[in-house]
């Protein structure tokens, strides 16, 4: 069992990925109010070495002596992984190790305005940066910052980084009806869209419970009729169920062991990370099957969401 590696799990974008956590569980710049992994507990900007380099770098030597090489190597995890000081070294050593296996950063962006950052990200493959508001009203209600981000210097950061980064950027813009869909947050993200010019433009919306009660999936027609205001190439729509991969790494003993924990009690993402010793983002996978299946349900306590067999 490893401690900063996860999976591989099927990802709807990546295939089969290997993922590699560089902070503890919800440290992270923002705290947005769709946040699957839950509220963040350590609000910072600050960077450091979270986890260690050392560490990183020996779980990645036992699970490549030990395991067939998956499609994507992606950093990622419940918190924010620009936050850890080593991720270019990391990136850098992956590099020099395993440089058939391309890499790939899911970050919320916001600590693009720091040039370090920027370069230490140059060698990756394919950055994934969110963006979900273009005013400070929107942002802060939505992602709720660490009180020294703004949004303009996040945009600023994103297109600054496009000058730079010879590789893809997949730009993800989280819709949430009510909060950012109003005509001047949407002509503000095209004109930020236009400037970051990201190869493909991900549409997404809430999945299953965030953070806070009030707060809705889009439907896909709402989707649809941001992309034709917008009217610009490359958008397309990733909001969608989770879909069984039929791949070798998809393992049903994990479906069943996820279901049979739930049945005898409800429990929330915590509960059964704890309860399995898995990792938050691999359980995550598991419950967005069996959510697209119909076989869950979810209710709010005030410990967090709680899930349960679908009566």
């Amino acid at each position: 069992m490893y401690k900063h590696l996860f999976g591989p799990v099927p990802s709807r974008r990546l295939g089969m990925s290997l993922g590699v956590d560089l902070v503890p569980h919800k440290v992270c710049t923002l705290n947005c109010i769709y946040c699957e992994c839950g509220a963040t507990t350590n609000h910072t900007v600050e960077r450091k070495e979270y986890v260690l380099y050392d560490e990183i770098i020996d779980e990645l030597k036992e699970f490549f002596s030990n395991n067939e090489k998956p499609d994507y190597i992606t950093f990622s995890g419940a918190g924010e992984p620009t936050l850890n000081i080593q991720i270019g070294k990391v990136i850098t050593f992956i590099k020099s190790y395993y440089p058939d296996i391309p890499i790939a950063v899911l970050t919320n962006g916001s600590l693009f305005s720091d040039k370090q950052v920027r370069n230490e990200l140059l060698k990756a493959d394919l950055i994934l940066p969110s963006l979900d508001a273009a005013t400070e009203k929107a942002f802060k209600k939505i992602d709720r910052p660490n009180k020294n981000l703004s949004i303009e210097s996040y945009i600023q950061g994103l297109i600054d980084f496009r000058k730079n980064f010879k590789g893809t950027i997949w730009l993800e813009v989280m819709i949430l009806p009510g909060f950012n869909d109003d005509l001047e947050n949407l002509h503000g993200l095209k004109e930020a869209i236009l400037k970051i010019n990201p190869e493909k433009v991900q549409l997404n919306t809430l999945d299953r419970p965030g953070v806070i009660d009030k707060i809705r999936a889009a439907t896909r027609l709402e989707l649809q009729n941001i992309i034709d205001l917008w009217n610009i190439p490359n958008v397309e729509i990733i909001a969608s169920s989770a879909k069984r991969k039929d791949s070798k790494s998809f393992r049903k003993d994990l479906e069943n062991t996820v279901m049979e924990t739930i049945s005898r009690r409800p429990c929330t993402l915590e509960d059964l990370k704890d309860i399995l010793g898995l990792h938050i983002n691999e359980i995550n996978k598991y419950l967005d099957i069996l959510d697209s299946e119909g076989k869950i349900e979810t209710y709010r306590q005030e410990r967090g969401i709680f899930y349960k067999l679908k009566q």
